[in-house]
C-alpha cells in the first residue's frame, strides 16, 4: 500500500482539521464505501458497512507488513486473528468479569476525590488533562495491576509514547526517529517492569487483576509468560489513552452545552447515559484498520485479499440512517447503539471498566465544580488520528464542591491494594 492519499482522506490527517473532523467524517462516510484512488485503501463509513466489516471472518486484525501502521506492532488482542485472539480473549477475560470491576468502584470514586482535592487547593482554573482525566484512568488500571503509586508516573509516560502505533499511516513518510526511539524504550521499559512484577505475583499473589491473570485457567491452557506482558502493556496502554480522551471529550460536551450539564447535575442517574452519548457523538475511538485476507464484497465495492480497510467509527456513529439528529449531543437520548467500543470478536475488552470511569469522573466533573468555564484558547488536540482527544484544555471555576462526589463504600478497598 501507498500512503500517497486522495486530498479528501488526506485531510484527517491534517491538524487543522482535528479539532472538528465530522465535517470530513460526514463527506467520506456519504461516498463510502468505495476504493481510495491513490491508496488503495477501502474506506467504510456507514453504519451497517463499517459493523459489516468488524463482524467479516475474511477480515484481518493482523496489520504486519501491510504498510498501513506506523511502527511494527507487538502482537496482542487488538492485532490477533483467531484461534490466537479467542484464546488469549477467553483467558484475559476471566479478569474483567462486569462483577470483578464493579469490585473497584469505591477506588475509582476514591481516586477522583484525591483529584478534585488537589485541584480545589491550586487556583480556581486547572489543565483538565494533566490534573484530571489523565491521572485517573493510570491510576486506576496501576492499582488494579498492583503497580506501587511511586511509578504511576513513568508509566503515564510509557503509556503516552506508546499511542503512537494504533495510528494508521494516513500521510506520506514515517514517524520521527525519536519518537520511534521513544516507543521501543517505553516497550523495553514495561517488559522489564512487567517481568519483575509477574514473577513477584507467582511468588506471592494478592487481590489485583494481574494476579487474576496469572492465575486464569481453562481446561489447563494459562497465559504464557510473554502473553502476560503482552497483555499487561495493551490493557494500561489502551485503558489509559482511550478512557482519558472519553472524560475529556465527554466534559468538553458538557462545557460546551451547559443545557446537558444542567441535566446532569440534576439527575446524576444519566451519568451512564451520558457516557453512552459521548462514545456516540465523540468517540476516543476514531477509526480502526483490518486487512482482507479473502476476497469479498462491501456494497458494491469488490475487496481483494491484501486490501487495506479504513473503518471510520466516528462516521458511522454519527449515521443519519441510524441516530436522529445525530449531530445533536444529548445525554438523554438513550441510544446504546454506537460502535464506540467497535464490534465483533475484537469489541473492546476494558469496555466495563471505561464505562465505570466516565460515568464516576463525568457525574463528579457535574456535581462538583461550580461555574466551570472553558478557555477556549487553551484547548489543543493529542496529534494522534485513530484515537482522539485533547492534549491541554484549561477550565475555570468559581469553587470545587469535592463533598459533592459519593463514595459508595469501602467494604472493598482492600482490592486496590497500592502495592
Amino acid at each position: 500500500m501507498t500512503t500517497s492519499l486522495s486530498p479528501d482522506l488526506a485531510r484527517l490527517a491534517d491538524p487543522a482539521v482535528r479539532p472538528d473532523p465530522y465535517g470530513v467524517l460526514r463527506t467520506l462516510r456519504e461516498a463510502s464505501p468505495y476504493t481510495d484512488p491513490a491508496s488503495g485503501i477501502v474506506v467504510v463509513g456507514r453504519r451497517s458497512d463499517c459493523e459489516a466489516v468488524l463482524r467479516n471472518p475474511k477480515v484481518s486484525s493482523d496489520r504486519q507488513g501491510s504498510g498501513i501502521t506506523t511502527v511494527p506492532q507487538m502482537p496482542n488482542l487488538m492485532n490477533l486473528d483467531a484461534p490466537d485472539h479467542t484464546r488469549l480473549r477467553r483467558l484475559a477475560g476471566k479478569a474483567f468479569k462486569p462483577r470483578l470491576v464493579q469490585q473497584w468502584r469505591p477506588r475509582i470514586e476514591e481516586i477522583v476525590r484525591e483529584l478534585l482535592t488537589d485541584i480545589a487547593a491550586g487556583e480556581n482554573t486547572a489543565d483538565l488533562v494533566s490534573a484530571f482525566a489523565y491521572p485517573l484512568p493510570v491510576r486506576v488500571i496501576c492499582d488494579m495491576l498492583g503497580v506501587p503509586r511511586e511509578d504511576h508516573p513513568v508509566f503515564e509516560k510509557w503509556a503516552r509514547s506508546i499511542a503512537y502505533t494504533v495510528d494508521p499511516q494516513l500521510v506520506p513518510g514515517r514517524l520521527s526517529t525519536e519518537v520511534v526511539q521513544e516507543v521501543e524504550e517505553a516497550r523495553a521499559g514495561f517488559v522489564g517492569y512487567f517481568g519483575r512484577l509477574i514473577a513477584e505475583r507467582r511468588h506471592t499473589p494478592r487481590a489485583d487483576v494481574l494476579s487474576e491473570l496469572i492465575s486464569a485457567e481453562e481446561q489447563g491452557d494459562q497465559l504464557t509468560e510473554s502473553e502476560l506482558i503482552i497483555t499487561c502493556i495493551l490493557l494500561l496502554v489502551a485503558g489509559h489513552e482511550t478512557t482519558a480522551n472519553l472524560i475529556l471529550n465527554g466534559v468538553l460536551g458538557l462545557l460546551r452545552h451547559p443545557g446537558q450539564l444542567r441535566l446532569l447535575r440534576e439527575r446524576p442517574e444519566l451519568a451512564e447515559a451520558a457516557v453512552e452519548e459521548v462514545l456516540r457523538y465523540d468517540a476516543p475511538a476514531q477509526m480502526i484498520t483490518r486487512i482482507a485476507r479473502e476476497p469479498f464484497t462491501i456494497g458494491d465495492t469488490p475487496v481483494t485479499p491484501g486490501t487495506p480497510l479504513l473503518v471510520l467509527l466516528a462516521a458511522a456513529n454519527r449515521d443519519p440512517d441510524v441516530h436522529r439528529d445525530p449531530d445533536t449531543f444529548d445525554i438523554s437520548r438513550g441510544d446504546p447503539g454506537h460502535l464506540g467500543f467497535a464490534a465483533g470478536p475484537h469489541f473492546c475488552l476494558g469496555s466495563v471498566l471505561a464505562r465505570l470511569e466516565g460515568s464516576i469522573a463525568l457525574n463528579a466533573f457535574a456535581q462538583a465544580f461550580v461555574e466551570p468555564r472553558l478557555a477556549a484558547e487553551s484547548l489543543r488536540y493529542r496529534p494522534h488520528v485513530a484515537v482522539r482527544g485533547p492534549d491541554r484544555m484549561r477550565v475555570s471555576f468559581k469553587e470545587i464542591r469535592v463533598d459533592a462526589v459519593r463514595v459508595t463504600g469501602t467494604s472493598e478497598r482492600s482490592v486496590a491494594s497500592r502495592g
